[in-house]
């Protein structure tokens, strides 16, 4: 794609603005470090724009103090950009397995609000961090997903990160990125740190 000019022009009756204005669906996942990051980064992009931005952590611990949150928030405080809002759905999981009874539910409502939120439009851009979880283990169907995020009106952009991407997922989406792990510092015992991490 020289000077972002595309490779193929469809013959789809829109014009060059209204298919370059087209709401995306992005699917960031794979086993390599980098999804959510990636994902915070058009969030960013998101709020330079002035556009509303919904953050929904599906996995990740509540407890867990996110970087990226803390930067989006004061963001989104500071009167400049668009406004931010982060949702944390329930206790999240920690790589630790547990009971996960409580997390599938707040999995269940956590959806339930983007769906509200998609059908009030209430942002510009959606990153639904880790949703890619709650799909393939079953708590939240991937049909419904795909069904929903078809159907939302506006021009709503919406991120999803997350391994084992469900496939009827990947292939509705307009963007998915595979991020494939070539080596990690946890390979050798080394475990996260701050600033890279979190």
């Amino acid at each position: 794609m020289p000077k972002g000019q595309p490779s193929v022009v469809p013959e789809d009756g829109l014009t060059t603005r209204q298919r370059r204005n087209r709401p995306l669906v992005f699917v960031h996942t794979g086993t390599g470090k980098g999804k959510s990051t990636a994902a915070f980064g058009l969030a960013l992009r998101a709020w330079n724009q002035g556009w509303p931005v919904g953050v929904f952590q599906f996995v990740k611990s509540a407890k867990w103090k996110v970087g990226e949150e803390r930067a989006l928030k004061v963001l989104g405080d500071s009167g400049e950009g668009g406004a931010v809002a982060w949702h944390k759905m329930g206790e999240g999981w920690s790589w630790v397995q547990r009971d996960m009874t409580s997390s599938e539910e707040a999995a269940r409502e956590g959806w339930e609000q983007v769906k509200r939120d998609l059908a009030a439009e209430t942002y510009k851009l959606y990153v639904l961090d880790e949703f890619a979880y709650p799909m393939h283990w079953g708590w939240v169907d991937v049909n419904e997903v795909v069904s929903v995020l078809r159907d939302r009106p506006g021009a709503q952009h919406v991120v999803i990160t997350g391994r084992n991407a469900p496939r009827e997922l990947v292939d509705f989406a307009d963007l998915v990125t595979d991020m494939t792990k070539v080596k990690h510092p946890m390979d050798t015992g080394q475990k996260g740190q701050r600033g890279i991490e979190w």
